[in-house]
């Protein structure tokens, strides 16, 4: 196997999508707690968009690899690996540097503790669309939100994938669900995916929109990956004592504190990222049993948007910052 190649993606420079380059690099074996997969499906996530840009929690090291998720067939261990075989279904959880294990590559080379079987009833394409939005949402929500039958849950930018995951999750527990996003053409979309009222920001007023729908009682969760101003209309549109979950800042405005209404309701308003999940051993373990059960019952479905090819990378990531996917961008190798 040592003069087996790989495709692997990888950008020299940080910049737009055209810095990813396709590059045939030697295969190597696994390394202690480490196993190698044959990758057939990759998710794309903002993640990696905001990496490529440099403009994320880790800072890359050029040339450098990237991609969080990706499902496949296990094909080589390494020592002390137990649980996993050559042959398994397997994919991948967030959970480890992308600058080191980065998995936009044919054969990827991951650490053990963020390897998880693929849900029987899955396919690759789907087993490469769930850990990144599911726990993501499920630490939100579940984890963090407590959330308890009837609350209302408002969930912004709610057609990307972990806004897809958000409103699955948050109804497979009996909440009441409120959705947002930009343009009319979501709406309907929404509505399938779950969410019991759809607010749509460029023509309706979330403040006003949630008054009426909850009666002037607010939102007693809110999960919201935009940031900037906005935070302020969604601290007028929580409840009394109501907890504010920001997950990301696609919003490159600054995010001025709502103070004085802070104050007056006693919000919790706190910054999250799914690896307060997947770098503790418990927590992660406790999202797992959760999540697995509720693939099997069918509670959960990812939602694939559209698949590329691997030589298409530079399109899945453009198509990605267009904002246009209503669920999961996916590569199939």
């Amino acid at each position: 196997m040592n003069s087996l190649t790989s495709k692997v993606v990888r950008f020299h420079k940080t910049g737009d999508a055209s810095v990813l380059k396709i590059e045939n690099l030697p295969v190597a074996e696994p390394s202690e707690n480490e196993l190698r997969i044959k990758v057939e499906a990759i998710g794309i996530n903002r993640a990696e968009v905001m990496f490529r840009n440099g403009a994320y929690l880790e800072t890359p090291q050029l040339p450098s690899r990237l991609g969080y998720e990706a499902a496949g067939v296990v094909d080589a261990v390494g020592k002390h690996v137990a649980g996993f075989k050559i042959g398994d279904r397997v994919s991948t959880i967030p959970a480890f540097s992308m600058g080191q294990y980065g998995v936009y590559a044919e054969h990827v080379i991951v650490p053990i503790h963020a390897v998880a079987r693929c849900p029987e009833s899955f396919t690759a394409q789907q087993s490469a669309a769930i850990w990144m939005q599911y726990i993501t949402a499920y630490g939100a929500l579940i984890e963090i939100g407590q959330i308890k039958q009837g609350q209302r849950v408002l969930i912004t930018a709610a057609s990307s994938s972990v806004g897809v995951a958000a409103i699955q999750i948050a109804k497979s527990q009996g909440a009441v669900v409120i959705a947002t996003t930009r343009g009319n053409n979501k709406k309907q979309f929404l509505r399938e995916q779950g969410a019991d009222h759809v607010i749509q920001t460029d023509s309706e007023d979330i403040v006003a929109k949630m008054a009426a729908i909850t009666h002037d009682t607010g939102a007693e969760l809110i999960f919201d990956p935009i940031g900037g101003p906005i935070l302020s209309q969604l601290a007028e549109a929580s409840s009394k004592g109501g907890r504010i979950i920001e997950y990301g800042a696609l919003d490159n405005e600054p995010t001025p504190y709502p103070l004085f209404t802070a104050l007056a309701k006693g919000l919790i308003i706190k910054g999250y990222t799914l690896f307060e999940i997947t770098q503790d051993k418990d927590k992660l373990e406790n999202a797992k049993t959760f999540l697995f059960a509720l693939f099997n019952d069918k509670k959960l479905t990812p939602i694939i948007d559209k698949v590329f090819t691997f030589d298409q990378i530079q399109q899945a990531h453009e198509y990605m910052e267009s904002n246009q996917q209503m669920g999961k961008i996916v590569i199939s190798l």
